[in-house]
């Protein structure tokens, strides 16, 4: 029995852009999935959706961005009717606290603006790197990686990296691609895990990155049960880009709330 040689930096490198194609378009309508109109409103949407679904968030915020238009607004919070408005994404309280010392802290410092360097958001209460670069990528224009539970578990998979570390693996895929991908990328990502790439259960024979990805056989590689792990609105699509006949994807699977 023969092995493959251990893969090289330039072959990893190499694969890794042929995953980034691929996923452009597989997901050309990948996004920041949280409903934001400003810098502010995605930091407070980011605070929101720890250990909650976009989705949830989404629903939340109209009413709580409508009460609550700038920094000093949130500075001022009475506790008792965010908690009341916030109560839905879990965590209401410890959210609260953040909110309202986030408010502060922007109206202390920044003169109520939300900072544009890596170096002050992550000063601020409630937001880590993961957060901050978010905001940078999606309300300022600077690129950023976001690892999230979904990069980190796909990048790992894909055999890009062996790092546990997020700031480690988001160095480490940072080296991998153009810095003016990075957003993009992040978002692709993260869409692809949540729609194709699960964390139980992958739909790896209804998968775009067959012959790309070492972990392929993690999951069904039937394509006719594999196409019924899709997800979302797109799923048909996503069956069609790989052959596979959409009407195979159960209508559950299209109106499935991805994680």
């Amino acid at each position: 029995m023969t092995t493959s040689p251990p893969e090289t930096d330039l072959g990893r490198t190499r694969r890794a852009r042929r995953i980034g194609r691929a996923l452009a378009e597989t997901h050309p309508d990948a996004h920041c999935e949280l409903d934001h109109s400003n810098a502010l409103e995605l930091a407070v949407a980011t605070i929101l959706s720890a250990q909650c679904t976009d989705k949830k968030v989404n629903e939340v915020t109209p009413k709580l961005f409508a009460r609550y238009r700038t920094a000093a607004d949130y500075a001022g919070a009475d506790r008792v009717e965010m908690e009341e408005l916030i109560r839905p994404t879990g965590f209401y309280r410890n959210k609260t606290t953040s909110l309202i010392n986030l408010g502060r802290a922007l109206c202390e410092r920044y003169d109520g603006e939300v900072p544009k360097r890596l170096v002050d958001l992550v000063t601020l209460p409630g937001i880590g790197r993961k957060t901050a670069n978010v905001i940078l990528g999606n309300a300022f224009g600077v690129p950023g990686i976001t690892v999230d539970t979904h990069f980190q578990r796909l990048v790992r998979r894909w055999n890009l990296t062996a790092e546990t570390d997020p700031v480690k693996i988001e160095h480490a895929i940072g080296a991998l691609y153009p810095k003016r991908e990075w957003t993009m990328l992040s978002h692709r990502v993260i869409f692809h895990g949540r729609r194709v790439c699960h964390a139980r259960k992958p739909a790896c024979g209804a998968c775009t990155l067959v012959k790309l990805c070492p972990s392929y056989g993690t999951g069904p590689t039937d394509p006719a049960v594999a196409v019924k792990l899709l997800k979302g609105p797109r799923a048909r699509d996503l069956a069609e880009a790989v052959g596979i006949d959409p009407d195979l994807v159960p209508q559950q699977a299209v109106a499935a709330e991805v994680p």
